[in-house]
């Protein structure tokens, strides 16, 4: 309780709404690779996740998330439920008053907003592998669901709130001490793991591999990726919830993984098919963003430059393991997501240092392999958790409302199959004049 900081306040407002941006911008990003007959089917997909979860995060979700913990595993569903101890606390005439509840030195009910942003995107991310071919009244039930049972576990798990309950987060954070600061395992992993896995279950588009399946609207995808960028700011200086030099150091560091991730992909592009895309120069961006996510406040500028490089090469050469093994994820999140949120979780073992706000020396700065074990097992528990709850959920639905669009709907468009609708109008009245409007 109390008077809460005016600055960090303003500060959270503002990356409140950049992480609500990025839901939307990923729908954009995404909307752009898909072909033109599934672009308003992904973009719905991916919008749809802001309601659903907002529900599931006011009624349960958020208590259960960040509510007081339950051996290490679950927060207490009880506790927050419909917000209830978060909000009604104010003077006269509406002001602030010095009982209302804070986490650290912001409203929590702020905080609460901030954090649903982050759940949103996460199974925004998860579309992209089913495009083309989910039902989309499967993927509103998938979604409910997943959220529940795969994100809001390892999010308690993998977080802490401070200020706001005795205990302050899972066994990931308080007992194994491996550093996640803005979600490599919550988000990228969580979803990148579970993306193989529903898409397994649908199977392969009709047509892949044989048939070419090119974006249909690459500037989309460009502006996507540089509104990803842009809303990542909020996702990862906001989380120290303070407007500080910590939030300056995250800054400079998501700005660096980005950059170097891009010319790192670029760079392997250029080698290996002679030509830098600028489909390769989007996608390098969201492998280093990605990378940086976990690692942001435990590395130095040096450090966030080398995460980055690593995270473009890599994500580069794993987007094309599909065509390898078989598994048609749609859009590439096993390549980009999971690979690079595996990147940058165990390279703060490596890289991380003392002089950074998380306060630890990793292997190349002389602490030993202490950090990288503890990075390795959060890794592991969260892949294996992740794999396991979404098949349980993919088979579920596949055996009762069934998974997969009608083939007829993926052949002839599944925008008009499962929306009724086009997003690109071509069609030219009768006569071939196209009326303009009145002349003057």
């Amino acid at each position: 309780m109390g008077t809460p900081d005016g600055a960090d306040t303003a500060w959270m407002l503002a990356a409140f709404a950049l992480v609500l941006l990025m839901t939307p911008a990923l729908g954009l990003f995404y909307g752009g690779m898909v072909r033109s007959k599934s672009v308003l089917n992904m973009m719905m997909m991916c919008l749809s996740a802001v309601p659903i979860i907002w529900i599931i995060w006011v009624v349960v979700g958020y208590s259960l998330a960040f509510g007081p913990d339950h051996g290490g595993v679950i927060g207490d569903p009880a506790t927050f439920a419909g917000l209830k101890n978060l909000f009604g606390y104010f003077g006269a005439g509406g002001s602030d008053s010095a009982s209302m509840p804070l986490v650290g030195t912001i409203p929590a009910l702020l905080f609460v907003a901030f954090e649903a942003g982050f759940a949103m995107v996460t199974v925004a991310l998860i579309a992209g592998a089913v495009a083309d071919r989910m039902h989309f009244t499967s993927w509103l039930v998938f979604a409910a669901l997943w959220s529940l049972l795969v994100y809001v576990p390892v999010a308690h798990w993998v977080f802490s709130t401070p200020g706001l309950t005795a205990e302050h987060g899972g066994w990931i954070v308080a007992h194994l001490h491996a550093i996640d600061f803005a979600g490599g395992t919550a988000v990228e992993i969580n979803s990148g793991a579970s993306a193989l896995v529903i898409a397994l279950l649908l199977g392969r588009r009709t047509g892949w591999p044989r048939d070419p399946m090119r974006p249909h609207n690459l500037p989309f995808v460009m502006l996507g990726a540089g509104l990803l960028w842009f809303g990542w700011f909020g996702f990862n200086a906001g989380s120290t919830l303070a407007a500080n030099g910590a939030a300056a150091l995250v800054v400079a560091n998501t700005v660096g993984a980005g950059a170097m991730s891009m010319v790192a992909w670029l760079v392997v592009e250029r080698i290996r098919h002679g030509r830098p895309t600028s489909f390769g120069a989007a996608s390098g961006v969201v492998a280093g963003l990605v990378a940086i996510t976990p690692s942001c406040s435990s590395v130095t500028p040096i450090g966030a430059l080398a995460i980055g490089a690593v995270a473009g090469a890599v994500a580069s050469y794993a987007i094309e393991l599909k065509f390898r093994w078989g598994y048609d994820d749609s859009l590439d999140v096993v390549g980009v997501h999971f690979v690079s949120g595996v990147v940058g979780m165990l390279m703060i073992g490596l890289v991380a240092s003392s002089s950074a706000p998380a306060g630890v020396d990793g292997l190349f700065y002389g602490g030993g392999f202490d950090q990288l074990w503890r990075q390795a097992v959060a890794v592991s528990a969260v892949l294996g958790y992740a794999l396991v709850v979404t098949a349980i959920i993919g088979v579920a639905l596949k055996y009762t409302l069934g998974l997969r669009a009608h083939r007829q709907h993926e052949m002839d468009g599944i925008d008009d199959g499962q929306h009724a609708e086009s997003a690109y109008d071509f069609h030219t009245p009768r006569g071939g004049r196209v009326d303009v409007g009145p002349r003057h």
